[in-house]
Formats: C-alpha cells, structure tokens, sequence
C-alpha cells in the first residue's frame, strides 16, 4: 500500500484537529472496533492504550475503550505514558496490540491515534489497510458475555523507568551531571526527571506541569530557548527537551549551544564504535546535514539517507542492517536498545557517552561541522512533475557542478501541501542562498510559463 492509497493513515497513525475530519469520537469507536477485529482475533486478546496530556486524550481514551469491548477485547489502560513506552510495554504484556493518543509535538487542539504490533513496532502497510477495510463494514457488538474488559495498570510507570535505566551500562554514574530536563507538560512529566535523578543526575525540571492545554508550548524539543536560558542560569552541565509523547530528543550543551539530532547520532554512533560495537552503517534522512555524513566517513561509518519520516528511516535500517538511525529533528532509532525511537533510551546514550570518554557534550558535538543550509518552499498553483521539465534538471546539474563535494541539492515535493522544497547545503552561507534562490526561480518559471 502507498500514501495515496490510504484513506485514514498517515506516515504515522492518524492525525488531525479534534472535533474535524477523522478525529472526532464516533470515528474513534469505529476505529478501536476495527483495530480489535483485525489486531486481536483471540478470545480474551488484549490492547494496551497510553497517551499523552492534551485534555482531548481522555475523549479518545473512552472511545477506544468502547470500539475495542465491543469487538471482545481487554483492554489495559496505561494512563499519561511516552509513545515508546507504549510500544515496550505491548512486548512485555504480550498484548496483540499497544496504542497511543497522541499528536506527538503539535499543539493541544490536534490529537492522534498511532498503533504497535504485537512486537513493539510501527503497523506494516499491509495491516493498516486492513484496518481501513474493516471501516467500512458496520459495527457489530460481540454477545454480552464476550465483551471485553478494562483494566488500570497502576505500576506502568515504574516498568519503564526500570527498562530506560537498564539500557545503558551498570557502570554509568551520572552522579557529577547537573542536567536540566524539559517534559514539554506532555507524557513524560511523570517519568523522565525520575530516571535521570535515580541514575545519580543533579535534576532540574521544566514542562512537568500539564493542565491539558500547555502540551509543547514553548517548551520541549521544538521550543528549546528557554531550555537554553536554564542551563545557562544555572551552570548546569547539559539541557535534555522531549516531546511531548516522549518519542524525539533535542540537547543543549553547557553554553547554552543546540545539539540537534545530526549531532546526537554522531554522538551515538560514535559511542558504539568506540566500546567496540559495529557502527559501519548508520541511517539519516534525505535532510541530514553533510557536515553529519563527513564527519562519521571519518570514522569509517557510512551514512545511508532515507526519506524523512521514522518510517522510511526504520525502513531504511532494516536494508542495510543497521541500529542506529535518526532524524535533524531528534528522533533517534537505537535498535539495539528498543523497537522504536526514544527520546529518554537516546538521552542516555548520550550521557553515557559522556561520562565514558570524559569529554563534555560540547566536545562531543564539535566533531560534526555543519554546513549551512537553504531551504526555500516554491507553493504551486498547479501541481507539476518536476522530471518532464529538463529545464530544471539543467538547473539542478548546474548548482551541483558549482558545488562539487562540498554541497548538496535536494528537490522535494511536500506530501501534505502543494509545495516544492529547494533545499542547497554548501561550505559558503551567501553562495548556499543564492543557489537556493536561482533554483527556486526556475521552478517558479515552470509554473508561471506552462
């Protein structure tokens, strides 16, 4: 199944404003009814559902919760719960299914619906569109004596701080670390700042005050200036912003610097080499910056690029049998800690990164020399298929040439609007934008000239 054919699902789960389109709670019965009849065909299956702190999350939880009895389901409730904290515990409860309510780092008034198999991952395609099919038919109740069950799990919490610490070494003391950590007021408020203080850490908290309208609001990893402030405030060693369900990471170092997530999967990589674990393939997407593929060909690491999305990325890791994946945004794949990407399973590679070579986050981070980058968005009036153009491709072969090695072109058509992302990375910031400029006017020309 391709993204066209898809009626409901995104690149991840469903998504959406609350009360329009899909996500809306009649949709949400139908949704846990068809999720049931496909995900958990046994008598007495059962489905774990977290989410995160958005006040649309407890609506959503009681429509699932509805669809998934009615299709003969147990269900287990997790309450407030990182997405990857979800997918863990469907493992280890060997449940059919793990779902999350959630819209990840958007704002309040968007809400979502993602799913993990029975193993801790993304849904395949194939099961998704069986899903969609299952839609389509009319709901149906089991008898009454067939209908599933709900259960609170009160002890979900402490599981999965239990598991985050296990994953790095019983060596790492992060006792001399003073760390600010930002929950984004979202699912991790309840979880982070306590798996970081009982490794040791000195811990000062921001956004673990949800009232279900703050989630991401100037905080956590897509609003990190005054994550910045903090650290510089108050001399602490390094900053740590989630999202808010806890899936991406953004650091901060002890000058109040960004270490986005190119840099964090140097850093990774890097740790993994150097304890004498394989790092030879290490996979970023079609936006990770050149400085990031130099310098781990320094190492002799190779960086493979997919298209942006955790999906692709996973995708991408399982060709090239890799374990360590991610995004510029922050979300970081460790295969060979956990399923999926995990914004507080990463922040601890990091951190035992540093305690183990003795360097700072600073250090670490300065290996990868980014190169400027120019992304300008061409909208279109009419939507154009950029390879019956030669015109463009001259263009693109042109800026190439005057690159060389040292820079980058990437052309790509946005998924949700009718846009055309230029994107040219080059050593020279003035050249970089100019290129980008005479690239974006050529499409422009296209449009206006056809």
């Amino acid at each position: 199944m391709t993204d066209k054919t898809r009626r409901y699902f995104g690149t991840d789960g469903i998504r959406g404003r609350v009360g329009e389109g899909v996500i809306t709670p009649d949709f949400v019965v139908k949704l846990g009814w068809a999720v049931g009849r496909v995900l958990a065909k046994e008598r007495h299956s059962k489905v774990l559902i977290g989410k995160d702190t958005r006040i649309s999350g407890y609506m959503f939880e009681s429509a699932l919760q509805a669809g998934l009895s009615a299709a003969g389901v147990d269900i287990y409730l997790l309450g407030p719960m990182p997405t990857p904290a979800v997918a863990y515990l469907t493992r280890t409860f060997h449940a059919q299914a793990g779902i999350v309510i959630s819209a990840s780092h958007n704002a309040y008034h968007d809400n979502g619906i993602k799913f993990f198999s029975a193993q801790g991952s993304k849904l395949p395609d194939s099961i998704e569109l069986e899903i969609e099919e299952m839609l389509d038919k009319p709901l149906t109740t089991v008898e009454s004596a067939m209908l599933g069950k709900a259960f609170r799990v009160s002890d979900a919490a402490g599981r999965y701080i239990e598991f985050c610490k296990s994953t790095i070494s019983d060596g790492v003391d992060l006792a001399n670390l003073k760390i600010v950590v930002d929950c984004a007021n979202g699912a991790t408020y309840h979880i982070a700042p306590n798996v970081f203080r009982e490794l040791g850490a000195e811990v000062i908290t921001m956004g673990t005050e949800p009232d279900g309208l703050n989630i991401n609001k100037n905080c956590g990893s897509t609003e990190p200036r005054l994550l910045q402030a903090s650290v510089l405030e108050n001399q602490a060693d390094l900053g740590i912003a989630l999202d808010g369900d806890g899936d991406r990471l953004i650091m901060v170092d002890h000058k109040g610097e960004l270490v986005d997530g190119d840099d964090l999967l140097f850093i990774i990589a890097r740790g993994r080499q150097r304890t004498g674990n394989a790092a030879q393939d290490v996979v970023g997407t079609q936006m990770s910056n050149l400085g990031l593929e130099h310098a781990l060909e320094k190492h002799n690491i190779t960086l493979h690029r997919a298209n942006v999305g955790d999906r692709y990325v996973m995708e991408k890791l399982k060709q090239v049998d890799g374990l360590i994946g991610g995004e510029a945004s922050g979300h970081i794949i460790c295969l060979d800690k956990t399923t999926t990407g995990d914004g507080i399973v990463s922040a601890l590679q990091v951190l035992a990164e540093v305690q183990q070579s003795g360097s700072s986050l600073h250090d670490l981070r300065s290996a990868v020399v980014k190169y400027p980058q120019r992304l300008i968005n061409v909208r279109l009036s009419r939507m154009i298929n950029m390879a019956e153009h030669p015109q463009i491709a001259e263009a693109v072969l042109d800026v190439e040439n005057i690159l060389g090695e040292n820079g980058r072109v990437l052309l790509r058509a946005s998924g949700t609007e009718p846009v055309i992302r230029v994107m040219v990375e080059g050593r020279d910031a003035t050249q970089t934008s100019q290129l980008a400029k005479q690239l974006a006017d050529v499409i422009e020309d296209v449009i206006n000239n056809k």
